[in-house]
């Protein structure tokens, strides 16, 4: 039986505040929990319906009602299991090669769509706006089937980063060069922007080049894509050269 603490605290872990607070975050399913064991997170605990599955020695497993994990579950419909993680401690970091910039993204869907589009295409790094919305966040963690733990995710003042990196900054803009034609930099900053407004006017300053997709449709009904969409098509493009 899981006490009402325990409850209440799990259920909080869908606010960023309280992530913090506990330093914890939660991983849904098998599936995504299985690729946490190849991974440097550390998992406090896991509760599950049937622990057999699993089949783990060295990680406390919990053995719940189907009861209890709808109520500590984010998911409309609960898979078996839920892992109680240690959010990790930032680490140093240096740029890569290509990277995704990211400012301002705001839907949880969107931005673990880009995470699982960034370790398809083996880009190992993510640096992202202070207002970007939390990799921990449940939403974000659910999208990246499992991505998030082979993407490195970085939070930190853009200007300041973009005006010092050795990085091409790279932005997409409806006037800007054909993706089709463009030369890929050798070393890239593929900046990405806010779903609504797209990127700030400060961050557009600091663009060295700008790319489009562009429309092929007659009709000019279409405004624009997706975020995580168009970061799919720039992605197929650039490292189809």
């Amino acid at each position: 039986m899981l006490t009402a603490h325990t409850i209440k605290v799990l259920q909080s872990l869908d606010k960023k505040k309280f992530r913090q607070k506990y330093n914890l975050f939660l991983v849904e399913g098998n599936k995504i929990i299985c690729e946490l064991f190849n991974s440097n997170f550390k998992v406090k605990e896991i509760l599950s319906t049937d622990p057999q599955k699993l089949d783990r020695t060295d990680i406390p497993i919990t053995h719940i009602s189907e009861n209890e994990l709808k109520k500590i579950s984010f998911l409309k419909t609960p898979k078996d299991s839920v892992a109680v993680c240690y959010i990790p401690e930032e680490k140093p970091w240096l740029d890569k090669k290509i990277q995704l910039v990211l400012d301002g993204i705001q839907d949880p869907g969107n931005l673990g769509t880009i995470i699982r589009l960034a370790d398809w295409f083996g880009i190992e790094q993510i640096i992202c706006s202070e207002d970007t919305v939390d990799v921990y966040n449940p939403k974000v963690i659910q999208a990246t089937m499992g991505s998030f733990t082979r993407v490195n995710m970085v939070y930190t003042d853009l200007v300041e980063y973009l005006s010092k990196t050795e990085n091409v900054n790279v932005g997409t803009d409806m006037d800007g060069e054909n993706i089709y034609t463009f030369e890929k930099p050798e070393k890239i900053n593929l900046i990405l922007g806010n779903e609504g407004n797209g990127m700030r006017p400060e961050t557009e300053k600091l663009l060295q080049k700008c790319i489009t997709i562009p429309r092929f449709g007659k009709s000019q009904s279409t405004e624009s894509l997706n975020v995580s969409m168009a970061a799919g098509i720039i992605l197929g493009q650039l490292f189809s050269k």
